[in-house]
């Protein structure tokens, strides 16, 4: 079935208001978190894309690769995030957040590895931690919404600073 057929999805929004601005409260609570923990805004992003990346959410790839470039990470290490782990363009920080981030999204593939958040806990602080988890925590959710929903990618514009 291509997206041209696909039948009508609910909108959540709409139907589930208090739900939706919930799940709003908790992106911002996440984001202030990451914030209040000194985390990187440009690391949250690069943690955006790789666990839509891994989950095949066009909508959040879209948007999250899109506020990437416009906070001025560059082409090379979007192209390149499928494969950190075989680049030198990730630095040992964003090495451990994305791993740690991959861990949590792949949660079924043997949980979180003990080696990955040692791997974690060597360069983050435990609010850093928490924040990075909360982190891969909320695009998840927002992955599987705009999956089960069927949000069209494409029309996001990143915020003018």
């Amino acid at each position: 079935m291509s997206n041209s057929d696909a039948i009508s999805r609910v909108a959540l929004k709409k139907i589930t208001p208090d739900v939706s601005s919930a799940m709003g409260s908790l992106h911002a609570a996440a984001v202030s978190a990451a914030q209040e923990a000194k985390v990187e805004p440009e690391l949250l992003e690069l943690i955006r894309i790789r666990a839509s990346q891994i989950n095949g959410c066009a909508f959040c790839l879209d948007m999250h690769t899109k506020d990437a470039r416009a906070a001025g990470e560059t082409e090379q290490r979007v192209y390149a995030l499928s494969a950190w782990c075989e680049t030198p363009f990730f630095t040992e920080r964003e090495r451990a957040a994305l791993a740690l981030t991959e861990a949590v999204t792949l949660v079924s593939d043997g949980h979180v590895p003990d080696a990955v958040y040692a791997e974690a806990a060597e360069v983050f602080e435990e609010p850093q931690i928490a924040a990075l988890i909360w982190a891969a925590t909320v695009i998840n959710a927002y992955n599987r919404i705009a999956i089960a929903t069927r949000m069209t990618p494409g029309a996001y514009q990143p915020a003018k600073n």
